[in-house]
């Protein structure tokens, strides 16, 4: 019961009882608190008490429920195309076809275990998540200190934490001295968060603003504090998050989804035709019952595409290797054509959109107003006025003065790895090192006598160093406060003119740091807190942002003429946040909401108003959450891109999501479908790109199969119901289908992507694979290539044509018939046009097709296999060579027909 009360204090702002709301932990004194949890700030709890609160909430541990490997793979057999596939398999076994058995098999085992180690890896950010919990934490029992294991805390303990060490659970705060915490695996965001101890008297607040807390997982980068565990185990925030990516269930690709009802129609289809045939010609009396029977499997057989699966998953994979060339490493088959469906791509803010390196951008002194050019740490700059005049910062003493300060109040640093910059220390400090670095050349050197640290209780931090022999004192802080010290020592300042600039920088999302100095007592070894402030020169503010990446505002523009949607989700404050958003353009109109103003809506409302929002700020590992789920109610297909810990629900929720590989968290590439190896967004673009082609190859190619299946089914059909010898002998049909899918259906997979692939919007996943005009098309080439073997057949064997060589010729009319209709699929051009030599993997291709073709012709044991024999050089390649030219020219004039319309479509719309 006492699990339950602190849950319902942590997650709900409101009370079952009468009393009405009730306050939330961070609104609580200390001596509420110390009530609240019946424990002792001094002497914690006792040993006794603790046991049994242990005994009573078990311990302070995340399990991840693991489930039978076993039971996983046999899951992956519950599908729809694995279903048709196995009905192949049986119907190629009774027909004693071992090998082509044996392959459908093969590609039926081959899809459960892609499936298999896709729900592996999703198990494996469970266990990552476990992993970030600390072993051992200090605790007071029995009012000592003492160090236990991390699982043994329970709520009420009193835990005492120090820079360097990790948080064991959720604690309310009662002692902080100039605390800070690293929370980017709860919020995303890389600033540490200065910790304090008192109440804070608002009702809502969000997560990123909770000052007084401490959450498990995280880590204190300075000082030292004393909290109250309110929360272990599952009923921690990181605990949420654990159970959030339980809760998400892995979701079958819009691919799939397409692929599976296709499957189901064609699978029905062919058999309700089957049964159909088997009844009239038990009726008609066409043949005797056995061979009629024979005659229908055959159908069946030679209707059925089984090839298509195999083919869409080799198109799969050689997007996969074209991707992870790109450094974009997908980790399922199907979520790489996902990408070309996308209709948003949700992305975090910082590291992602911006560089994750905290820049000085402004610089604001008595004299003027300065813009600083450079993004990043690496790179060189110049002050420019606002007219965009270059100022010469040596020969302006204020600007000097800024850049020295900025270099000697810092303690970051930074060294190089793999080529890039990496910081040590606080972004803000990074970002003033930056400043003295682009200009100088060089890194700050430091004489210092004395130095006084952050405090968040006064909100600056000073220096005193030797600067030209000279002993200075020199001071960064809040504008605010050292406003107010050099007021307290009698000094004026124009405080409104400094403010209202102060406002423009703020408005544009950026930090505000103030920079000053005073001389010191030469006979000085030692700052002394009460005399700052004492004929302070404040010599100017400077304007601090994580800057946008450069690359990315050219990425976004193109995703957006593509028809897709860049939506920000972050834990960062929401001016900055809108800042950002309007400097990438994200949207013509920037719309913002946060997290705590998602909570007060239902699920209803966000799903109705999801799509007005192009920001969200201060949100939570659950708002992310909430975020994808109702843009995917509207219809969407979803990418979520994160690198966090805090990601790890929305990434596994996402139609596809996508994590950082050099900066992400492994629980957010365990989460996740797509890893950016190089945490380049614009490598988003290119994916995005690559899923459109795959998709267009996979559609080509599905497009291909299936008439040139049906054709070979529909020859049987127009035999029974025509009273007519079978042309084809069930061998090779099967000798079709086996050697089409060894060769002339993979010739799509080398098809370039066509001019115009990111001018149209993504595709509606509803509307399935094929369209109205592509089931048009499959009717008439079925039906043109098979009445083409038919009519050939017929003739040929009234003229005295051998059965034998009869059926060779009809044998190669089929084939020919698919090489012809191929030069017709690849493209929207015309056949004769520049593009036909543009895939030259497809002519290699014909060209083995045509080596098999002569093999099962010619070769004396092949023609004893497949009932095939030696035709003349007219009936086995002139008359089939001579109707896969009729193939093409009809073909191709319908194609003109549907581009001219298509033109003229355009034209009147315009």
């Amino acid at each position: 019961m006492q699990e339950e009360k602190h849950t319902n204090l942590i997650g709900s702002s409101e009370d079952n009882d009468d009393s009405g709301p009730r306050q939330q932990l961070w609104q609580k004194k200390s001596e509420e608190l110390e009530t609240e949890f019946k424990t002792h700030l001094e002497q914690g709890l006792t040993s006794k008490e603790a046991e049994r609160r242990l005994e009573e909430n078990g311990k302070n541990e995340l399990v991840a429920k693991k489930t039978s490997n076993w039971l996983l793979f046999f899951k992956q057999f519950n599908n729809s195309i694995t279903y048709i596939l196995a009905a192949t398999a049986v119907v190629t076994l009774l027909l004693r076809h071992y090998p082509d058995s044996s392959v459908i098999g093969a590609v039926i085992v081959a899809n459960a275990l892609v499936g298999f180690f896709q729900e592996v890896s999703a198990d494996n950010a469970l266990s990552k998540i476990k992993e970030l919990l600390v072993s051992e934490c200090y605790v007071v029992r029995d009012g000592h200190k003492v160090e236990l294991p991390a699982k043994q805390v329970v709520v009420g303990d009193i835990i005492r934490l120090e820079a360097g060490d990790a948080v064991p659970a959720d604690l309310r705060l009662v002692s902080a001295d100039n605390m800070k915490i690293q929370e980017s695996n709860l919020t995303g965001e890389t600033d540490s968060v200065i910790k304090t101890e008192e109440a804070i008297d608002l009702e809502t607040l969000p997560l990123a603003e909770r000052t007084n807390m401490a959450f498990a997982a995280t880590a204190v980068t300075s000082g030292s504090g004393v909290g109250i565990v309110v929360a272990t185990g599952a009923q921690t925030e990181i605990g949420h998050i654990q159970q959030d990516v339980v809760e998400v269930k892995s979701k079958v690709t819009p691919l799939m989804q397409n692929l599976n009802k296709l499957g189901w129609a064609l699978s029905l289809a062919i058999v309700a035709v089957a049964i159909l045939m088997f009844a009239l010609g038990a009726f008609l009396r066409v043949y005797s019952l056995p061979t009629l029977l024979i005659a229908v499997i055959t159908m069946i057989v030679g209707s059925m595409p089984e090839g298509m699966p195999a083919s869409v998953s080799v198109v799969l994979a050689m997007g996969t290797r074209k991707l992870t060339r790109k450094k974009a490493i997908v980790k399922t088959l199907p979520a790489v054509e996902t990408l070309g469906a996308v209709s948003i791509v949700n992305t975090d803010k910082t590291g992602t959109l911006t560089k994750n390196e905290m820049t000085v951008t402004d610089i604001i002194t008595a004299d003027g107003q300065y813009t600083v050019s450079g993004v990043g740490y690496d790179a060189t700059g110049q002050i420019q006025k606002r007219d965009g005049t270059e100022i010469d910062w040596k020969n302006n003493e204020k600007l000097k003065w800024m850049i020295q300060i900025a270099g000697q109040t810092t303690d970051a640093s930074f060294h190089q790895e793999d080529g890039r910059w990496v910081l040590t220390g606080e972004p803000t400090d990074g970002a003033l090192t930056g400043l003295f670095h682009k200009f100088t050349g060089k890194a700050p050197s430091v004489e210092e006598i004395d130095s006084l640290p952050f405090d968040s209780a006064f909100r600056y931090s000073a220096r005193l160093a030797l600067l030209d022999d000279r002993k200075v004192l020199m001071v960064k802080g809040a504008p605010q406060t050292l406003f107010e010290r050099m007021k307290k020592h009698g000094s004026t300042i124009e405080e409104h003119e400094w403010l209202a600039k102060m406002e423009q920088l703020t408005k544009q999302g950026k930090r505000v740091v103030a920079l000053g100095y005073q001389q010191a007592d030469e006979m000085s070894d030692k700052i002394i807190t009460a005399h700052i402030g004492r004929d302070f020169h404040l010599v100017g503010m400077v304007g601090i942002i994580d800057p946008p990446r450069q690359e990315v505002a050219a990425a976004i523009r193109k995703l957006r003429y593509a028809g897709i949607k860049v939506k920000m989700i972050t834990g960062d404050d929401p001016n900055t946040a809108m800042a950002i958003a309007k400097q990438l353009k994200l949207a013509d109109r920037v719309n913002v909401i946060t997290g705590p103003e998602l909570d007060k809506m239902s699920d209803e409302q966000l799903t109705r108003g999801i799509d007005k929002y192009t920001v969200f700020a201060r949100t939570t590992p659950s708002d992310k959450l909430k975020i994808v789920r109702a843009q995917q109610k509207r219809g969407h297909v979803v990418s979520m891109t994160g690198d966090g810990v805090n990601d790890a629900p929305a990434l596994k929720q996402a139609d596809i999501g996508v994590a950082m590989g050099i900066k992400g968290t492994d629980v957010a590439k365990s989460s996740a479908d797509m890893v950016l190896a190089d945490d380049n967004f614009t490598t988003i673009l290119t994916a995005v790109k690559e899923g459109r082609h795959i998709f267009d190859n996979i559609r080509k190619t599905i497009r291909f199969l299936l008439p040139t299946s049906f054709a070979e089914g529909l020859i049987v059909v127009m035999s029974i119901l025509l009273d007519q010898t079978m042309p084809l002998y069930p061998t090779q049909l099967l000798w079709i289908n086996m050697v089409s899918a060894l060769t002339i259906q993979f010739a799509f997979i080398f098809e370039p992507a066509e001019k115009g692939i990111m001018t149209r919007g993504p595709r509606k996943v509803n509307q399935g694979i094929l369209k109205k005009a592509d089931i048009i098309e499959i009717t008439y080439v079925s039906l043109l290539i098979s009445g083409l073997g038919m009519i050939a057949y017929d003739i040929m064997t009234k003229q005295g044509m051998s059965a034998a060589v009869g059926s060779t010729m009809t044998l190669n009319v089929i084939i020919f018939g698919k090489i012809f209709y191929l030069f017709n699929m690849r493209n929207s051009h015309p056949v004769l046009s520049r593009y036909f030599f543009q895939n030259k993997m497809a002519f290699y291709i014909i060209a083995v097709l045509l080596v098999l073709q002569a093999g099962i012709i010619y070769l004396p044991f092949m023609q004893e296999i497949f009932h095939t024999t030696a035709p003349g050089w007219i009936a086995g390649w002139g008359v089939p060579i001579v109707a896969g030219i009729i193939v093409l020219i009809v073909t191709e004039i319908i194609k003109y027909v549907h581009s001219y319309i298509y033109r003229m479509s355009l034209k009147k719309s315009s």
